[in-house]
């Protein structure tokens, strides 16, 4: 996982697999097959890490804004602290394949969605509870959150800052106040 994050899913191989872990190669690739089973085994693996270190904690807040926030500044942590060396796992890996065809890039695109798909319900909920204006375009929302999350992560590798999180933050809280407190560009 640390590999891809850094060098993308095609700089994984079972011969550096295998020479990293001193292992033989035969060996690892009894375990994987082929290389694309390699990649998808550590995609499977890294969102077991990103639901551990995201996702789970979030929703043990309650529904509502609280949740939104709590998503989106767990995601901000996970990039920050480098919990993969090459930030968020799968903006890197995603870019990688977003192009292509195949079990690798569909796989990925489920993590993408699902991930979209948490942010939209938790928004969803806070909308129902009152807490987001009810003409607000959630599907717009989460589009700009998504946006500041991926934003923040890509700017702290050019920069190898963290300034740009603190932007993001920024930039959530204060769109989701205009969310909260209606604006005149909804829709």
């Amino acid at each position: 996982m640390d590999v891809a994050s850094v060098e993308g899913l095609d700089g994984l191989s079972i011969g550096r697999l295998a020479t990293e872990l001193s292992m033989s190669k035969s060996g690892l690739f009894a375990l994987f097959g082929a290389k694309e089973q390699l990649q998808l085994a550590t995609i499977r693996a890294a969102k077991r890490i990103y639901f551990d270190t995201v996702v789970r904690p979030a929703l043990e807040t309650t529904p509502g804004l609280g949740r939104v926030s709590a998503l989106l500044a767990a995601w901000l942590d996970y990039s920050r602290e480098r919990v993969f060396p090459g930030g968020c796992f799968f903006a890197r890996t995603s870019t990688e394949y977003a192009a292509r065809d195949g079990a690798v890039r569909d796989a990925l695109t489920t993590a993408h969605y699902e991930w979209l798909q948490l942010i939209e319900r938790s928004l969803m909920e806070a909308q129902a509870l009152g807490e987001l204006d009810a003409a607000e375009s959630i599907d717009q929302l989460v589009f700009e959150l998504n946006a500041f999350l991926d934003g923040a992560n890509l700017d702290s590798l050019f920069d190898r800052g963290d300034t740009s999180y603190d932007r993001a933050r920024r930039a959530i809280r204060d769109r989701l106040r205009l969310a909260a407190h209606g604006h005149p560009t909804t829709g």
